[in-house]
C-alpha cells in the first residue's frame, strides 16, 4: 500500500469515528430535547449529583437514603407524567412526585452518583433507560407502565435485583394477573384519546400475566432477625396489590428504625414525601387492597 492510500484509509477511519461520535452525541441531545423539565429540576439534579460524587465516601443503601431524604416535604402530585397524551415525552419533575416517580428519580440519581456521573444529561439518559422499553421514548406504549415489568426490565439491564428467597420471611407467592389498564381505558388519558394503543398494552399485560414472585406477607413484617437480615436500608419496597388486574399498590424506600422496618415514600395520605412514623407492619395490617411487599435492591 502506497503513502497516498495509507493517508486515505487513515482519514476514512477518522471520518467514520467522527460520525459515530456525532451520532451518539446528537442522539443524546435529541433525547434531552424530548425531556420536559424546568430549570429548577436540572439545577437541583446537577447540584445533588456533584455533592454526592465529591463526598468522601458512600455506602450501598445509605447513599439511597441520603438521596431519598433530599425530597422530604416535597408535595405529592399524581399524574405528572401525563402532560403529553398525544406526544409522549420524558417528563422530569423533581418538585412534585407520586410514589412511582419518587422511586424512579431516587434510583436514577443513586446509580448516576455511583458511577461518578455529574451532568443533567447523564441523569436524563439513566431515566430514559429505566422508564422506557429499551431506553427509547417512542409513544405512550413505549413507557413501562406496570412495576413488575419495571423490575423485570431494570433487572435485565443490570440496574436492580429483585430479592427472591424460598425461606422466611418470603412465605407467600404472588401470581401476577394484569389487565387493569385495558379494563379501565377511560382512566388513562392517552388510552382514551388513542384507543389504537390498547391492543399494544394488552399484549404487554398478557406477557406479564402468569409470572410468579415470592413476597413477604404482612404477617412476616413484624420485627425479627430474619426480616432485618433480608431487607436492607435503601431497598425498594413494592407493596403487593389485591386490586384485580394490578400487581403493585404502592412504592417506597426501606429504612430501619429501632422499632422495625419503615419506608420513605411519596404519600397520598400526607400529600408529601415523608419518612413514615409507623412500621410497615402497622402500615399494612389494616389495608384491604394490599397484603405484603416485594423487595428490589440497587446493584
Amino acid at each position: 500500500m502506497n503513502t497516498i492510500e495509507m493517508k486515505k484509509n487513515r482519514w476514512m477511519k477518522v471520518l467514520a469515528l467522527s460520525f459515530i461520535i456525532f451520532h451518539l452525541s446528537f442522539s443524546d441531545v435529541v433525547a434531552q430535547e424530548r425531556c420536559h423539565y424546568e430549570a429548577a429540576d436540572s439545577i437541583f439534579i446537577e447540584q445533588l449529583l456533584k455533592e454526592r460524587v465529591y463526598s468522601s465516601y458512600w455506602v450501598p443503601g445509605e447513599d439511597v437514603l441520603i438521596i431519598a431524604r433530599k425530597f422530604l416535604g416535597r408535595p405529592y402530585v399524581a399524574h405528572t407524567l401525563e402532560l403529553f397524551p398525544d406526544d409522549e415525552r420524558l417528563v422530569l419533575n423533581t418538585r412534585e412526585l407520586d410514589c412511582t416517580t419518587f422511586v424512579d428519580v431516587v434510583v436514577a440519581l443513586t446509580l448516576c452518583s455511583r458511577r461518578g456521573e455529574t451532568t443533567f444529561r447523564d441523569f436524563v439518559h439513566q431515566l430514559h433507560m429505566q422508564r422506557y422499553w429499551n431506553g427509547v421514548c417512542d409513544g405512550y406504549p413505549s413507557r413501562i407502565h406496570y412495576f413488575s415489568d419495571w423490575m423485570r426490565d431494570n433487572s435485565r439491564l443490570g440496574f436492580v435485583t429483585e430479592i427472591q428467597q424460598t425461606t422466611k420471611p418470603f412465605t407467600a407467592i404472588q401470581t401476577v394477573r394484569i389487565n387493569y389498564m385495558t379494563k379501565h381505558p377511560q382512566s388513562y388519558v392517552s388510552l382514551k384519546r388513542h384507543p389504537e394503543y390498547i391492543p399494544i398494552i394488552a399484549a404487554q399485560e398478557k406477557d406479564l400475566t402468569g409470572h410468579q414472585y415470592r413476597y413477604i406477607p404482612t404477617s412476616q413484617l413484624v420485627d425479627s432477625p430474619e426480616l432485618r437480615k433480608t431487607v436492607k436500608d435503601g431497598d425498594i419496597i413494592a407493596i403487593t396489590s389485591l386490586t384485580p388486574g394490578l400487581d403493585i399498590a404502592h412504592l417506597g424506600i426501606a429504612v430501619w428504625h429501632d422499632d422495625g422496618l419503615h419506608m420513605i415514600d411519596a404519600s397520598s395520605k400526607h400529600m408529601k414525601v415523608v419518612e413514615e412514623s409507623i412500621t410497615m407492619y402497622q402500615y399494612l395490617k389494616n389495608r384491604k387492597n394490599a397484603d405484603g411487599i416485594r423487595i428490589v435492591r440497587l446493584r
